[in-house]
């Protein structure tokens, strides 16, 4: 399928690794161009290397550092990337992180952080962004959020909820931005092999085998029965972003395997 990507300008956030590294390689095989961030420089500038060398010939990429919890380092990653690029057609909001804990563990700093990451973070990028995809001819927003959004979780109550407020800025949003031709939807994944994972795997259950414990829990809430891949997300995104995709606004989309006890 071709999906008429080659030229467009793309900017992925926590594109260091998992997710967003896939959905950086996705957009660069299409022939994007694609700025990269993420807080730690040398697992960035590791990624930035290994795509490089797979996109030889294909999309340009940059790599910059950025914590996108702080308002003026998402301010200047915006301005350097749309410089680099020339402008902006694509933003693809994937900065987060998986915070286990029910609601007592919970402590008043552990929901601030949780919310700035996810939250603020789509907030404060899609705000900088803004006045550059109103200058593209094919501007989308691609917000990366949770199946928990919907369907909540009191092991990861914060992700539970922050994202919920997530979905609902991807919907209000995408009703305030569509006149303008701006396309905003939301990606929603379940259980999805990523180093968040692996980090959760050995805060609960060091002892067991990594594919005894990940297998215990697909098999419990997923009816796919395992874990899904980061490309069977990013060739969603890259769909999202496309031409083929020009008539979906405002769209909530779950990769999960079936996870959700939701219509």
């Amino acid at each position: 399928m071709e999906l008429g990507l080659a030229g467009r300008r793309a900017l992925v956030t926590g594109g260091s690794k998992g997710l967003g590294k896939a959905i950086a390689a996705e957009l660069l095989d299409e022939g994007a161009a694609v700025v990269i961030c993420a807080r730690h420089a040398d697992e960035l500038e590791a990624t930035a290397a290994e795509l490089r060398e797979r996109a030889a010939g294909s999309g340009a990429l940059l790599a910059l550092p950025c914590d996108v919890t702080d308002p003026d380092q998402v301010t200047a990653l915006v301005d350097a990337a749309t410089s680099a690029l020339g402008g902006l057609d694509i933003l693809v909001n994937n900065a987060g992180g998986a915070r286990p804990g029910r609601f007592a563990a919970l402590t008043d700093d552990d929901w601030h952080e949780d919310i700035e990451v996810k939250l603020f973070s789509q907030i404060r990028c899609t705000r900088a962004a803004l006045p550059f995809l109103r200058s593209s001819a094919a501007p989308r927003v691609i917000n990366i959020n949770a199946v928990y959004a919907r369907y909540p979780d009191p092991a990861f109550l914060a992700s539970s909820v922050n994202r919920a407020s997530c979905l609902s800025l991807s919907k209000a949003l995408s009703i305030e931005l569509g006149a303008e031709g701006i396309l905003v939807n939301s990606v929603n994944i379940g259980f999805v092999t990523t180093p968040q994972w692996e980090n959760i795997h050995q805060r609960r259950a060091p002892e067991m085998a990594a594919d005894e414990f990940f297998g215990q829990l697909a098999k419990d809430e997923v009816p796919l029965g395992r874990f899904g891949r980061p490309e069977e997300v990013s060739g969603l995104v890259a769909f999202l972003a496309s031409d083929r995709a020009s008539y979906i606004a405002g769209a909530s989309i779950d990769v999960g395997g079936g996870m959700g006890k939701f219509l």
